[in-house]
């Protein structure tokens, strides 16, 4: 296996496999934007009186930022099913607050335990975001395709396949070094909700609330 000898190594941001590619670099950039647009909304927390939504949302947030941090640290050593596997919470966390800001009435529910009966199903709570341009109809697609992987189906080991030289294609327990195309993927996606979570930022914690 050509991954074998990667093994033990630790990558660094000067030699991580995937250096260089444009899914990476994006990724990059928008980790830069959101933390620091975080650093001004963590700010605004200190000075208390917060709404319910956004005591909800200095919860949901900084989860999801989190969450995207981890994958980009899974993607710099290499393991991406891993990477790909976190995926699914993260893109989670943006519909959750997506919708909260849109419906309050449902803040209520979440305080109470989110419980499964009585929140309001993935799809539905993507549809709030439809006004951030999400593609609905491409992210349900993806959210079927996360849900593979989370829960083991047969379906999510397309992601763990790695080439094996001369003897074809294997499931790979440890890095994957040569799949630029799911490297492409994770990213991509990350980008995507990480957009999500920043414009929820700007939505519950408006930036003339620093000022007052």
């Amino acid at each position: 296996m050509p991954d074998e000898k990667f093994r033990g190594i630790i990558f660094t941001p000067d030699d991580e496999p995937y250096l260089g590619r444009p899914s990476v670099f994006h990724f990059d950039q928008m980790i830069s934007i959101t933390m620091q647009e975080n650093s001004r909304v963590a700010a605004a927390t200190m000075q208390g009186g917060l709404s319910e939504l956004q005591l909800a949302a200095s919860q949901i947030i900084p989860q999801g930022l989190n969450l995207a941090l981890s994958i980009r640290e899974l993607v710099r050593q290499g393991y991406l099913f891993a990477s790909a596997v976190l995926l699914r919470p993260l893109m989670e966390r943006a519909a959750i607050i997506s919708y909260l800001q849109k419906n309050s009435s449902a803040i209520a529910v979440w305080k109470e335990g989110w419980k499964f009966r009585e929140r309001p199903s993935l799809a539905s709570m993507l549809e709030t975001i439809s006004d951030q341009k999400v593609d609905l109809k491409k992210a349900r697609e993806v959210c079927e395709t996360l849900s593979h992987l989370v829960h083991g189906d047969p379906a999510s080991s397309d992601l763990n396949l790695v080439p094996l030289g001369n003897a074809g294609m294997g499931y790979t327990p440890s890095k994957a070094l040569n799949s630029p195309d799911v490297c492409d993927f994770v990213c991509f996606l990350v980008l995507t909700w990480l957009v999500v979570l920043l414009g929820m930022m700007c939505a519950c914690f408006p930036q003339e609330q620093a000022t007052n």
